[in-house]
């Protein structure tokens, strides 16, 4: 760290005790943790940033951890969880307009891939068969119950039964799957390729398989209203997949807050610069998600923001690729009521959803 570095840091710290910038990610063994370590290891580092990695049951958690705890620089978001949070900001809900008004993007990362994962011998075919099932969709906290039941909503007009959904960790999900069958689909949302899947063992193929995306079905032009397409690609899980799998997927952003202190300010512009200078070694040493992303500042939806303090660096150090405004959608008007989506988004007491 050099001198410049330092008294930038000095700057940071004062009136408040010095400690190491945070970045909110996901949960354990998920592409998240991963693509934070990329960050601070080859962008915050060169930049003489200490950005510590902090694992978290997912979007909504990080939203509210960036929104109100000291240190939390930047975290990753769903774009969908975020869009929802705005729709509830347009039903009239305060607690959601307090939590993402003051929040900024600062880029648009990669497009995270959902797995529909059930037992290698159930009879369902297609993501479309999972109405009625018994679904894990993720702890709460995390971005996939929101996804997940966003999904079902989207194929079948109607909310999941409350009682056959499951709010469990991954790994616990799926060790409930394969073996008591108290599960019978198991969602995750993860760029690929994933840990959690990728570090399965061939005998994994007698277990579980994924569900694909059937594309003529009725119901798929709905869902590519809200989500992208995708491929799981088989050279990604080459022990586990014989074949690819066509899938759905959500945006993932790199979020911040509106800082207006010079010090913070300083910290992300370094940051900003540094993403500008090391972006080939990133697309190069990390996580291979990278190279599916573009630096640049493509159009937001209606009512998101940029930070004001990066934007300008981030426009202009690379090519922008063409890209369709990130979260756009018609705001639903959801009562307040506590609904179940507004549970998920953490806006009130999951145990009054309906």
């Amino acid at each position: 760290m050099n001198k410049n570095h330092l008294a930038a840091l000095a700057v940071f710290c004062a009136g408040a005790a010095c400690a190491a910038d945070r970045i909110v990610t996901g949960p354990d063994r998920a592409t998240q943790v991963e693509i934070g370590h990329d960050l601070s290891r080859l962008i915050a580092q060169p930049a003489g940033i200490e950005l510590d990695v902090e694992p978290s049951k997912g979007s909504i958690e990080n939203l509210r951890r960036l929104r109100t705890e000291p240190g939390v620089r930047l975290a990753l978001v769903q774009s969908d969880v975020y869009r929802a949070m705005r729709d509830q900001v347009s039903a009239g809900d305060v607690e959601a307009g307090r939590l993402i008004r003051p929040l900024r993007a600062l880029l648009p990362l990669f497009d995270e891939e959902l797995y529909f994962v059930v037992r290698a011998d159930s009879p369902m075919k297609h993501i479309g068969d999972i109405r009625g099932k018994r679904i894990n969709v993720g702890e709460l906290g995390g971005g996939t119950a929101l996804t997940a039941t966003t999904v079902y909503r989207t194929i079948f007009n109607s909310q999941p039964d409350e009682g056959k959904l499951s709010y469990l960790s991954n790994e616990q999900a799926l060790l409930k799957l394969a073996t008591d069958k108290s599960i019978d689909v198991v969602v995750v949302v993860a760029g690929q390729p994933a840990r959690l899947f990728s570090e399965m063992t061939p005998q994994a193929r007698n277990f579980i398989k994924l569900l694909p995306l059937d594309p003529d079905a009725p119901s798929s032009s709905a869902l590519r209203n809200v989500y992208g397409e995708a491929t799981i690609r088989a050279d990604s899980y080459s022990q586990w997949l014989r074949a690819d799998v066509r899938t759905l997927a959500v945006k993932s952003l790199l979020v911040t807050y509106d800082y207006q202190a010079h010090g913070t300010r300083d910290v992300l512009v370094r940051f900003a610069k540094s993403l500008c200078t090391n972006f080939d070694r990133l697309q190069a040493e990390g996580h291979s998600k990278w190279r599916e992303t573009r630096l640049g500042q493509p159009p937001l939806a209606k009512g998101w923001s940029y930070y004001s303090a990066t934007t300008e660096i981030l426009s202009s150090c690379g090519p922008a690729r063409p890209s369709v405004a990130i979260g756009s959608g018609k705001p639903s008007a959801t009562p307040l009521a506590c609904t179940r989506e507004r549970a998920v988004l953490g806006l009130c007491n999951a145990a009054g959803a309906k």
